[in-house]
């Protein structure tokens, strides 16, 4: 993707979110019909549908060579990541704009053969977007963002995980994660992955890890944390593979390894 189609899209993406997340903004409190995907806390709402819908719609009618890659149904069957692929949340945090009216994100990450080119996450009812164009920078609405800051003390480290990590379960030893927790200055948990990726390239927290995301998830959290020199990995320290659900650990590249290799790795059953 050359500049100028890479600014093309980027435009019209950002005005899209706009629209997009006025009209959320405008429903907040209209009554709203709430149903379960996967278990009882994988939440689905008619405004996550009809979100995905509106783009979905935008997409095909203005770039009908382009493929969607979302969540609730109305992309592509993708086999690979060649040409331009969009790929959506249309409210990534759904129990806390059920529960909160806050706290949620539309996130949308558009790759060209495999490459992250842009990157959104919109934070809808604070009117913040963070974006991204590969090679540009961060913005946090009209301000850029620094690059992370290095050599971080391991133990002024702000780190953000589920609590899952932390309890017992099939996948790590609780009690290595919970020394992790100890050793760190403080642990957040956010309850939206996109806004955890964009508080990581802001620098107020420096590590996010997480057992399990959909690729819609972390598509636009990637791209926006490598333009402030992050990095994002599988919690085993692989690329990620951008069709298939996956660990993710991402975050600022003084701390990764010890994370990884100190704690992560040791935890893993």
């Amino acid at each position: 993707m050359n500049k100028e189609q890479r600014d093309e899209v980027f435009n019209q993406a950002k005005e899209w979110i706009y629209e997009a997340g006025k009209e959320i903004r405008d429903q907040i409190h209209a009554p709203l019909v709430i149903d379960t995907k996967s278990n009882p806390n994988d939440l689905v709402t008619t405004m996550d549908k009809a979100t995905e819908e509106f783009f979905t719609k935008k997409i095909k009618d203005t770039f009908p060579h382009h493929f969607i890659l979302s969540e609730e149904g109305y992309g592509d069957n993708l086999k690979s990541m060649n040409g331009t692929v969009w790929i959506i949340d249309p409210i990534d945090g759904t129990m806390n704009f059920v529960h909160q009216k806050r706290n949620f994100a539309i996130s949308i990450g558009i790759y060209y053969d495999g490459v992250g080119e842009i990157g959104f996450i919109y934070n809808v009812m604070e009117d913040i977007l963070y974006s991204a164009k590969k090679g540009e920078g961060v913005y946090k609405n009209n301000d850029k963002l620094p690059k992370l800051r290095q050599n971080i003390p391991f133990n002024e480290t702000m780190l953000s995980l589920n609590h899952f990590w932390l309890c017992e379960n099939r996948l790590v030893d609780e009690k290595v994660m919970q020394k992790l927790v100890k050793d760190v200055r403080g642990a957040r948990t956010y309850g939206s992955a996109a806004l955890e990726f964009a508080y990581v390239a802001e620098g107020i927290i420096d590590t996010y890890l997480t057992l399990s995301l959909s690729p819609w998830d972390y598509a636009a959290g990637i791209v926006i944390v490598n333009e402030v020199g992050g990095v994002t990995t599988t919690v085993d320290g692989d690329t990620i593979n951008m069709l298939h659900k996956s660990s993710v650990i991402t975050g600022n590249r003084s701390i990764q390894q010890t994370i990884l290799n100190d704690y992560v790795k040791k935890a893993r059953k």
